[in-house]
Formats: structure tokens, sequence, C-alpha cells
């Protein structure tokens, strides 16, 4: 029977590292146990920060030391030093936008204020570069650091120097750096500007704002076989670090108002669901909140309000967010104020 991604990775991080550097110590559980669910400070791998809990990670590396929890206010006797999350993902056809669906994982402990590290064991595929933005851009704003690795000897050089603050300051800056000028590369061969990323990337960007729309519909996040969750929290990080000074507006022009507050009474555990909503800096819209839109538009778009975005409804769809789109960057269209 194949091993699970979980499985490979945390098997190769006890074989390539040990169970302890100096006086830190791994705190890793099997795959078949729940603990990693569980909160930091109550023995597990999940971290929140701000009433709002976040993936749960593969490992934490951890000091016997007094720290506090940022989202229950307890006190832990052990300190997280580094959490990772760990995927097999680029030996497993995930090419794309699946890349970011596990982000929010380490972006708990980076909130928390320590080193959060999303580890991609090398494989076929490559890391999307933008991740990399995406971390760095999070180290920026965040209290912790955020760092994509895809060998585990740059995690064993930073274990090594941990202990030495300035030495450890000196590595992280280089590798951000590094990571930032990977993405800033491809970038430049493949939109050249943000407007050109905008246009290819259903973007809109203003001064002070951003509008990421999409296609989702309610059925998305009802129906147990679809994964919309994962893709639209993937989606609004990579929307909220790359623009990480600017509001983010994630537009879901195919549903109405009364399906967001369905999901709000019907998802109020679903732990995506909750980063979508309560993320600082980002705020979920529907077509009841746009002003200006023509009565034609909001016609069609409620009549494949429920249709997958495939042939013919492809089209209607376009056309539609091609009016909005337009209306939205010229002023005739407005989002309405709460």
């Amino acid at each position: 029977m194949a091993q699970s991604s979980d499985e490979i990775i945390k098997r190769e991080l006890i074989d390539h590292l040990g169970s302890a550097t100096g006086d830190l110590s791994l705190r890793v559980f099997p795959e078949s146990s729940n603990d990693d669910q569980k909160q930091f400070s109550d023995g597990g791998l999940t971290f929140g920060f701000n009433g709002l809990l976040y993936g749960s990670c593969d490992a934490c590396w951890v000091r016997k030391k007094d720290w506090l929890d940022p989202y229950n206010k307890v006190t832990s006797s052990e300190e997280p030093v580094i959490a990772l999350e760990g995927t097999d993902a680029l030996n497993r056809g995930s090419s794309g936008n699946a890349q970011y669906q596990r982000f929010h994982h380490a972006l708990g402990a980076v909130k928390a204020g320590i080193i959060g590290v999303y580890y991609l064991k090398k494989g076929a595929d490559k890391i999307q570069e933008d991740l990399y933005e995406m971390a760095y851009n999070a180290s920026q704003i965040e209290s912790g650091t955020y760092l994509i690795i895809d060998d585990l000897s740059e995690l064993k050089t930073l274990l090594d120097l941990i202990d030495d603050n300035v030495k450890t300051k000196a590595f992280i800056e280089k590798k951000l750096s590094v990571m930032h000028s990977i993405f800033q590369k491809k970038f430049d061969e493949k939109y050249g500007s943000w407007e050109e990323f905008a246009k290819k990337r259903s973007t809109i960007i203003k001064d002070t704002y951003v509008i990421k729309y999409s296609g989702r519909m309610l059925r998305n996040f009802t129906d147990s076989s679809q994964r919309a969750g994962h893709i639209a929290v993937g989606e609004m990080y990579l929307t909220k670090y790359f623009f990480p000074r600017k509001h983010v507006y994630y537009l879901w022009p195919k549903m109405s108002s009364a399906d967001i507050e369905y999901l709000d009474s019907n998802k109020s555990v679903d732990k995506e669901w909750q980063l979508l909503r309560n993320e600082p800096g980002v705020e979920i819209i529907t077509r009841d909140d746009l002003v200006g839109v023509p009565s034609a538009v909001i016609t069609q778009l409620y009549q494949i309000r429920d249709e997958p975005l495939k042939g013919e409804v492809l089209v209607k769809f376009n056309n539609c967010m091609q009016i909005i789109s337009d209306g939205l960057r010229n002023g005739k269209i407005t989002i309405k104020t709460k």
C-alpha cells in the first residue's frame, strides 16, 4: 500500500533531522493520530491568532520554555520555535493552485509570531513561484517569518543556527531575498506589470483595495464531493499577500447575500469557511453588494447560479464579468458601503 503524503513527510523529517536538535525536540504525531488538530497549548499542532484557528501543521520544533499562546491566552510549558507543514504534492501531479491550498496551515504559526515553514518535497513538478511571494509578503506584515523550502538541508542549517540570533536573522533575510527574487523573475517573464497580471488573473487593482473575482456558487460549499473551500482559501491568501497593504474584496457574482447568510448559518464550525469570513483585511461580496450592475447582467448571473463554469455557461459568465469588471474599473459600478 502506497504511503500517504503526510506519512512520507513525517518519516523524512525524522530520518533526516532526528527527533531533537540541541535543546529543541520535535513534536510530531503518527498519521493515524488526530492530535495535530489540537491547539498547540493543548499539546497539538494547530495555531491560532485573534480568535481564528488556522490549519494544523505536520510538525513543530519546541523547547522547554513558557510561551503565551496568542489564540487562547493560555501559557504553555513548551515554546514553539519552527512549525512545519509538508507535502509530497510535487510528486503527485500538483502543478497548479493545489499548492496554494495548504499555505494557511503554517500561516497560523507565522501569525502567532514564530517561524512557519511550508516544505514541498522535490518531485516531478516545481514549486509555483507565487508561493514564494505570498510567504515573503506574509513575513513583512505578520509577526513571524514564513519560509518556502524544498530542501531539508536548509531546514537543518536553520535548526543548527537557531540559538544564534544574529546568524539566524542573516539566514532568514538571505532566504527571503532569494524567495522574492525567484518570484520577481517569473513575474517579469510572465506578466511584466501588475496591470497585465490583473487582466490575466481576474483581479481589479485600485489605490486602496483590490477585487478578486471568481465563479464560486453555493453548491461548491455544500456538496461534499467538491473542494471549493480549499481552492477559495488558497485564492484568498494569494490575493491578500500579493497586495498586503490593500483591502481585499473577494467577489462571487454568481452568489447572493442570502447564499452567504446560509453558509454562515450552516458552516459555522467549518474551519475553511471561518478563514474566508474572518481573515483580517478580506471581505467576501456578491452581486447584491454591487451598485450599478445592469439588470440584464443580474438576471443572467441568477440563471447560471447553480451551473458549473464550462461551455455556454462559461461564455455567459465571462460576458457578465466583462461588463462588471469594466464598470468597477471606470466607476460606473461600485461596491455598497456597509
